[in-house]
């Protein structure tokens, strides 16, 4: 079974518009494991080596680069994890009541439903509150310790 170089290019070519739409470092070591197949194929090397080649160059890559790549190329990306929020300050903008269902919170300028840890607590409106967690759409807070 022969392969014909320029697949290994095509896939080279697919494996770098998708490292360039999702810019998440996923499959740009793969693409350099492409060129190393495409160069065992020019070489005369068989189906088993192109892919050896592939694979072995794609495993270094990840293994050696990944590390440096995460660190500085990739060092000022934006969490969007919602579990950062843990830990924060917020301003009781509706009083928290468990039994009624309802509270509101206002944190980094947006405004969360809110819920006390403690269940039979009410925390009143103008209070400062700590994040303990989130569930679902609603923050888990308690009084902020003076």
């Amino acid at each position: 079974m022969e392969i014909e170089p320029y697949y290994w290019l095509i896939a080279f070519v697919i494996l770098l518009l998708i490292e360039a739409v999702t810019m998440g470092l996923t499959t740009i070591w793969f693409a350099g494991g492409t060129i190393a197949g495409f160069a065992a194929n020019l070489l005369g090397g068989n189906i088993w080596i192109q892919i050896g080649a592939f694979l072995a160059v794609s495993f270094l890559l990840l293994v050696f680069t990944r590390p440096f790549a995460v660190k500085y190329i990739n060092k000022d990306r934006v969490k969007t994890n919602v579990d950062e929020l843990a830990g924060k300050i917020a301003v009781v903008t509706e009083e928290i009541d468990n039994l009624r269902a309802c509270g509101k919170v206002q944190l980094k300028g947006m405004e969360w439903t809110a819920r006390a840890v403690e269940k039979e607590t009410v925390i009143p409106k103008g209070e400062t509150v700590e994040v303990l967690s989130v569930e679902g759409v609603k923050l888990i807070v308690k009084r902020k310790s003076v």
